[in-house]
């Protein structure tokens, strides 16, 4: 597949990144897959239950990125990837996997894809999602205990001691390497229609 667009999307932890992915995927239905960088947390099946929430999850270091950058390398090629599951209520991958297919439009999301030189270098357009961090933090709230069964004391304890400052470490720096930077993500309309066009233009070509 040599009409391939490869789209990252980064940012801070509720910066936006998924409304943003999701309104393009409304936009381009079957032409986007969606490759997330989290499905690609190392597992840790040998470690108590106690010990994985101890872990930090916001360090490079506790992804798999090279697995993800062959996962990326493959789609480009049109070849099917067999992507793991990571389950956030138990702090360890799943012992499922699923299926992303190829596609002329794929997004590879994730708080740290810019992180990465080898993987920036395989995205054509790299999208930096900004948003405060008090509504940061918000957002990560209501979602982990919605969605992710967590205590609201174990949420402010892991924003403190890991999230805050890795974002500050590793998250925030790497927007230098972002093409466009995007306030509020998939609620700027205005950006969000110059992205849309931008990818019209390469579905059409």
């Amino acid at each position: 597949m040599h009409d391939v667009i490869v789209i990252g999307i980064a940012g801070g932890t509720g910066s936006g990144k998924s409304t943003l992915t999701e309104k393009l995927i409304e936009r381009f239905g079957e032409d986007v897959s969606v490759i997330h960088h989290d499905s690609y947390y190392k597992a840790h099946h040998d470690m108590p239950y106690e010990e994985r929430c101890k872990l930090n999850y916001d360090h490079p270091n506790s992804f798999d990125t090279d697995m993800l950058i062959q996962a990326v390398k493959d789609l480009k090629e049109g070849k099917e990837v067999v992507c793991p599951v990571y389950d956030f209520t138990i702090h360890d991958r799943a012992e499922e996997t699923e299926i992303v297919r190829p596609a002329r439009v794929i997004i590879v999301e994730g708080i740290l894809i810019f992180e990465s030189r080898e993987l920036c270098s395989l995205m054509d357009i790299k999208i930096y999602v900004d948003a405060d961090a008090d509504v940061r933090i918000l957002r990560r709230i209501t979602r982990d205990v919605q969605e992710r069964g967590r205590s609201l004391e174990s949420i402010i304890d892991q924003y403190l001691h890991t999230v805050k400052p890795m974002h500050e470490q590793f998250v925030e720096p790497s927007k230098k390497n972002a093409d466009i930077i995007i306030p509020q993500g998939g609620h700027n309309r205005v950006a969000l229609e110059m992205v849309v066009e931008r990818v019209r233009a390469h579905l059409s070509y």
